[in-house]
């Protein structure tokens, strides 16, 4: 049993003030308390970080512990342990005695030990008559009773913490992928919005982080990555609205064409009919000069059926050549002689885009089969123009492709908003 007065370390190792604490501490144990001693291991190891002690002075406690006869640390039985280093040694895996002095210091530096030095500084035990122990000297495990409540609520803290950052890793890594794949599907899709620059915050985000970063580190970043995730979702959806209410308007327009052959659209150039010209020009020179191609180039051998059919059964909409290349001049440098003056020379203008894209064969022959073989011309020359904002052509075709089947696209708005930029003189394309 300890007697309960102040010890003082035996040769020229000094008292301090941290080791009065620890034995002030030491005295407060309440009369009959218990802990088992393992529990309270495990509770250290998890406390490690709050304690300030290194796994290799818990590896040092734990064969401290080893020692300690009883499987539940309390006064009753007694406090003291006293192994010698050589023993300690074999119980620490080989740890050199050197090293175990120092991590034995630093254990009683963070108030875990205490030193209970016999007068020539050994470790030993004196025992009464009847076989108990007198008195101990050697390493006193009463701050660990002592404290026990306080060592268990620092390991749940730091069980909380880690629980917390990993939640916030999960967060974090949730985030990062869905606003890449964001970024990387509106980039493909060729999305209206400056996404070179939303990835470069993206990225500036990203790299800030260090390798493992703390739980403030981590929810700042989660914060930002979750508002930019919100802002992309926000804009992607304004333009999956605005596209659904253009594929509506288009439907209409399609339904009052039907209903009136001779309706003029405002937002769309058509040819102009001349003075005097029959009705039947008239209606020819709205349509689609097919008739007029032929008759000016003498090319009687060439008529678009697909495209024909599409016209008959409400497909696409098909404009003027000189729209398209107004809109789209880029093509024309890629015709039979450098240059488009018909609608065969689009076309195969429009093949050797496709082949210089890594568009495949099948994805322009689906174009044709579904848009018509001058649509689907025109479509790849505004991907053309665009080739700088999409990253997979072949695949935007395809899905140009699929919303024409199903009746949700419309070549008008991208080739007029082509046409405005490209014009010198706005007024002149409406």
């Amino acid at each position: 049993m300890e007697s309960g007065s102040v010890t003082t370390p035996f040769g020229r190792r000094p008292m301090t003030f941290g080791m009065l604490a620890s034995q002030a501490t030491a005295r407060k144990i309440e009369p009959g308390q218990s802990i088992d001693k393992w529990k309270l291991y495990r509770a250290l190891c998890e406390a490690r970080p709050l304690l300030g002690v290194t796994d290799r002075a818990l590896a040092i406690l734990n064969a401290l512990l080893s020692f300690y006869p009883k499987g539940e640390i309390s006064e009753d039985n007694g406090l003291v342990v006293f192994p010698s280093n050589a023993q300690l040694s074999l119980r620490a895996h080989g740890m050199a005695e050197q090293t175990i002095r120092r991590h034995l210091a630093s254990l009683i530096e963070a108030g875990l030990l205490i030193r209970k030095d016999s007068p020539n500084g050994k470790r030993y035990a004196r025992k009464e008559q009847g076989g108990g122990l007198r008195e101990a000297f050697g390493f006193s495990l009463a701050p660990l009773l002592a404290r026990a409540e306080e060592i268990e609520r620092l390991a749940a803290e730091v069980v909380t913490e880690r629980l917390h950052l990993q939640r916030l890793r999960e967060r974090l890594t949730l985030c990062r992928r869905d606003v890449a794949k964001l970024i990387e599907m509106a980039l493909e899709e060729g999305a209206a919005g400056d996404w070179d620059a939303i990835h470069l915050h993206f990225r500036h985000v990203v790299e800030r982080l260090p390798r493992s970063p703390s739980a403030a580190q981590a929810a700042s970043a989660v914060d930002e990555l979750e508002l930019l995730r919100e802002e992309i979702t926000n804009q992607l959806e304004m333009q999956i609205k605005t596209h659904n209410q253009s594929g509506n308007a288009q439907h209409s327009e399609r339904h009052i064409q039907n209903s009136n052959p001779h309706f003029t659209s405002e937002s769309e150039p058509g040819f102009e009919p001349k003075q005097g010209a029959t009705a039947e020009d008239r209606s020819a020179g709205r349509a689609e000069p097919i008739a007029q191609i032929q008759k000016d180039g003498g090319r009687n051998e060439y008529v678009s059926g697909t495209r024909a059919s599409s016209v008959a059964n409400g497909g696409l909409k098909s404009f003027p050549l000189g729209l398209v290349l107004q809109a789209c001049p880029e093509i024309a440098a890629y015709g039979p002689q450098g240059s488009v003056g018909t609608w065969r020379d689009l076309m195969a203008a429009a093949v050797a885009v496709r082949s210089m894209l890594g568009v495949s064969p099948s994805a322009y022959e689906e174009a044709c089969e579904i848009m018509g073989s001058e649509n689907a011309a025109t479509v790849m020359a505004c991907v053309l123009e665009r080739a700088g904002h999409i990253n997979s052509a072949g695949g935007y075709l395809r899905d140009l492709t699929r919303r024409a089947e199903k009746g949700e696209f419309a070549i008008g708005p991208m080739l007029m908003a082509l046409a405005r930029t490209n014009s010198p003189v706005r007024g002149k394309t409406g």
